[in-house]
């Protein structure tokens, strides 16, 4: 049997790993190599389709890489169970499947333009033509398909320290039409990057260490001043644990009564998880917030144990407060309050991010000022960086970003 028409039926029978026939160009492959027995026209229409594909999806000179990189990013039973560790669970009938579905992608990924065209059965026919079609480079496989063979263990490795599906590929989400949809670019800031705040930080990453380690950990509430890095912390976690398992999944607060959907995707998932909810508040009459406290604490869907809630707000107490909240004809005015008040007690962890005073304030804009290398006395720095303030209404970090930021323009 020609190799073309063997990889086509092997292919087809892909078992563990058959959600990449999914895959535009693993299915566009798949049709390819089925045409090499049909008639000349299908073929070359198929030959043509293949190649526009790889066009549109870069990969003209890395096939190997692009369908290899599919298997890395499939979710199924084998990398479920590699990437929690419990590839041993796993009955010896499936390991063989991963294995053999493994070399039929290794070998696919090493099938040339030319081998599929001599492969033809009417390849007498379209010679002419076939000398003339365009030719794509194979290129290099994902480092874990390298080599002779494919090894399970290190394929493991890989599902261990990435994650699988999705969540291998990607490192943030959000919650958007009832679904965990990818970020494909997002805020790369990391923990080394921030001046101040550090035993605030400290506390929130020794919160996330104990929960990626399944100790006792805690929903956390950082709230604070406006420009403070409340959100920039969260962000900052999420691409420092990211080799742990961590995954950030930003749900906005008008979807809080999403919260069973979204407990739904994730609670059977290996890694762990991050729930996001950023700039978190809510007016007096706005009775949504008893979602959240539910998610928080008695709910049915309550979090699972791979997920923690990290909220952010500009509210201690979250919810808008006002006076004539307090002179309500409520006869129970005392257990009205307690209600208002108690959505921020149901967070274990409340970390306050308040504006820096003048001494702190200068202490960050000089170590900013020293990383971008500006060339101004610490007096001349220190005035420009009051007015600036001042300019802006307050001293805040992101002030001091900001005014590193026009000196260097």
């Amino acid at each position: 049997m020609k190799k073309s028409r063997r990889l086509y039926y092997e292919l087809s029978s892909l078992s563990v790993f058959r959600g990449i026939l999914g895959r535009s160009v693993i299915s566009g492959y798949l049709e390819l190599l089925g045409c090499t027995c049909g008639d000349a026209e299908s073929f070359l229409s198929a030959y043509g389709r293949f190649f526009s594909l790889l066009s549109e999806r870069n990969v003209t000179d890395k096939l190997a890489y692009s369908i290899t990189e599919a298997a890395l990013f499939d979710e199924n039973a084998f990398t479920l169970a590699a990437a929690a560790g419990k590839t041993a669970d796993l009955a010896s009938e499936v390991l063989e499947a991963a294995k053999r579905d493994c070399a039929v992608i290794k070998e696919l990924s090493a099938l040339t333009p030319d081998e599929i065209i001599s492969d033809c059965d009417f390849y007498n026919d379209i010679k002419d033509i076939a000398d003339l079609l365009p030719r794509w480079e194979n290129g290099e496989p994902a480092k874990e398909f390298a080599g002779d063979s494919v090894d399970l263990v290190k394929l493991a490795e890989f599902y261990r320290e990435n994650g699988c599906g999705i969540f291998a590929r990607y490192r943030a989400f959000v919650w958007r039409d009832g679904d965990i949809q990818p970020v494909v670019h997002p805020d790369r800031i990391e923990i080394g990057s921030f001046v101040g705040y550090e035993r605030q930080r400290r506390k929130v990453v020794e919160n996330t260490v104990a929960f990626l380690r399944g100790k006792s950990c805690n929903n956390c509430l950082l709230y604070g001043d406006m420009g403070t890095g409340k959100s920039s912390t969260v962000k900052a976690i999420g691409n420092a644990f990211r080799k742990d398992g961590l995954r950030i999944v930003e749900m906005p607060k008008e979807r809080l009564m999403d919260f069973p959907l979204l407990v739904d995707k994730i609670a059977a998932l290996p890694m762990k998880f991050i729930i996001f909810i950023d700039d978190l508040s809510f007016q007096s009459q706005d009775k949504s917030y008893t979602s959240l406290k539910a998610v928080l604490e008695g709910g049915l869907a309550a979090r699972p144990d791979n997920a923690l809630i990290y909220a952010t707000s500009n509210r201690r107490h979250i919810i808008k407060e006002s006076w004539a909240d307090r002179d309500t004809d409520d006869i129970n005015r005392r257990d009205n309050m307690q209600e208002t008040l108690s959505l921020s007690d149901r967070f274990g962890l409340a970390v306050n991010f308040g504006n820096p005073d003048k001494k702190e304030y200068l202490e960050i804009v000089f170590a900013l000022a020293d990383r971008a290398g500006i060339d101004k006395s610490p007096e001349e720095l220190a005035t420009l960086a009051e007015r600036f303030a001042l300019g802006r209404g307050g001293r805040s970090p992101r002030c001091a970003k900001q005014f590193i930021e026009s000196l260097s323009v």
